[in-house]
């Protein structure tokens, strides 16, 4: 299945510091979407650059229909008023059992993280793209 390999290329990136901004193409650093676009664009799926492009495509799904392989887009303290996508500041890969595949801030590297209140509380929405 796409979603097993694309999870577990995703694991071999635990703890690749987290950059701002950082580059497409690169491995040595990561933002929340240069994540997902590569551990895609490994397993020949091309995905946009940043997470408000991410969301625009695949299906949406409610979270009661997640399936390992899916992307998780969330809300940021500095997005949370905006509308639309403009809302949307994180992505992160469904992994399975309540737990997502992801990187944000700066202390913090690609990680595997459980989606607590914390999370749910910033969730937007989720797409199917496999």
């Amino acid at each position: 299945m796409i979603a097993s390999k694309i999870i577990k290329t995703g694991y071999s990136f635990i703890g690749v510091p987290y950059v701002f901004n950082a580059p497409s193409y690169r491995t040595d650093m990561f933002d929340c979407s240069s994540f997902i676009q590569h551990i895609f664009m490994v397993h020949g799926i091309s995905l946009p650059r940043n997470s408000r492009q991410q969301s625009l495509i695949g299906t949406r799904i409610s979270p009661k229909q997640l399936q390992k392989g899916d992307l998780l887009f969330f809300t940021t303290s500095k997005r949370k008023h905006k509308l639309g996508i403009s809302k949307i500041g994180h992505v992160a890969l469904y992994i399975g059992k309540g737990r997502m595949l992801h990187t944000f801030r700066p202390e913090n590297k690609v990680t595997i993280t459980e989606i607590d209140k914390a999370w749910s509380s910033k969730f937007v929405l989720a797409r199917r793209i496999i």
